[in-house]
């Protein structure tokens, strides 16, 4: 059977994870949708580059892939407001979602967000929680919803606060035990590992993976 997976937000630290992960593995073709073009050389990545506020216009792109993997993310700081940071993190994915499900498109994978909650009072976790709910609404054949802890890596941009979280969390993570582990900050890689583990379960019904799972189903 042939592979064909759709990345979103390829240029992130998860995103770009998922690419690698997916061009070391059995996947024929992998396709990513960037604003950029990534530094990566291979015969099956395709590169589409794109204007995310007229999506629509690359759904073809979408046509016959097995997955897609959704991991678009940015912070409001970086976005300038509340209403950029939810084009990023709920417009762009739910319009995916759309255009992935009429393309036909099985299995669909995002990266959500510990604590996310449409009804949460805290603003990034509810954006994060109501586009949970609007990927369940799409009715994928395989829902995959991945809320990580702090992620660890290195980001092409520099975010002094999240930093300096990493490097407590990393020096206490031995201590992180019973109910702390679901706090453990967790590599990006790992992250991408666990999507792309399910991707290749194809796996039906809607699944939300908690940290300490993602820990577990992200080991290579």
């Amino acid at each position: 059977m042939t592979r064909i997976a759709v990345v979103l937000g390829a240029t992130g630290l998860v995103g770009k994870a998922v690419t690698e992960d997916l061009l070391g593995g059995e996947w024929d073709e992998v396709r990513v949708l960037v604003r950029r073009p990534l530094p990566f050389k291979d015969s099956r990545l395709k590169q589409i580059l794109v204007d995310w506020d007229k999506l629509g216009q690359y759904k073809e792109h979408f046509t016959g892939a097995n997955a897609v993997f959704c991991c678009l993310g940015t912070t409001i700081k970086k976005a300038g407001s509340r209403e950029q940071f939810e084009r990023v993190d709920l417009e762009y994915p739910l319009t995916a979602a759309v255009i992935a499900k009429e393309c036909g498109v099985k299995q669909f994978l995002a990266v959500s967000s510990m604590g996310a909650s449409a009804k949460s009072r805290n603003f990034y976790s509810r954006t994060k929680g109501r586009a949970e709910d609007g990927l369940i609404a799409a009715g994928f054949y395989g829902l995959h919803l991945f809320r990580p802890s702090l992620l660890l890596g290195e980001r092409e941009e520099f975010r002094l606060g999240e930093r300096a979280a990493a490097v407590v969390m990393e020096a206490l993570d031995f201590a992180m035990v019973g109910k702390a582990a679901q706090y453990r900050a967790i590599p990006g890689s790992k992250v991408a590992r666990a999507m792309v583990n399910i991707a290749l379960a194809n796996t039906g019904g809607v699944h939300v993976y908690t940290n300490e799972v993602i820990h577990v189903i992200g080991k290579r």
